[in-house]
């Protein structure tokens, strides 16, 4: 990425909009069913993945840290005695 000099695109705001912009195109993948084309599917996720991670870096987090304080989160929330098998949102638990 260095060699194209594309980092001075790379603002928080626009790869805040180019991972939901791939996140539209992964999703096209299952527009039209749940069979999706792998490899595209593969393509789609790489984007996103890449945007997010890039986005990670431009705002000076760790990604592995704030996916582990995310879950840290999600597990108070949504206790294992009242949400195992069930959807339903943690304020109605």
């Amino acid at each position: 990425m260095a060699e194209r000099d594309w980092a001075q695109f790379h603002s928080p705001e626009n790869l805040a909009k180019s991972i939901a912009i791939e996140a539209g195109e992964l999703l096209e993948c299952f527009q039209w069913g749940a069979d999706a084309d792998t490899d595209r599917v593969r393509g789609e996720l790489a984007d996103v993945l890449t945007y997010c991670l890039l986005l990670a870096d431009r705002i000076g987090v760790d990604p592995d840290q704030i996916v582990r304080d995310k879950l840290a989160l999600t597990r108070e929330k949504y206790p294992v005695e009242k949400s195992r098998g069930r959807s339903t949102k943690y304020d109605a638990l």
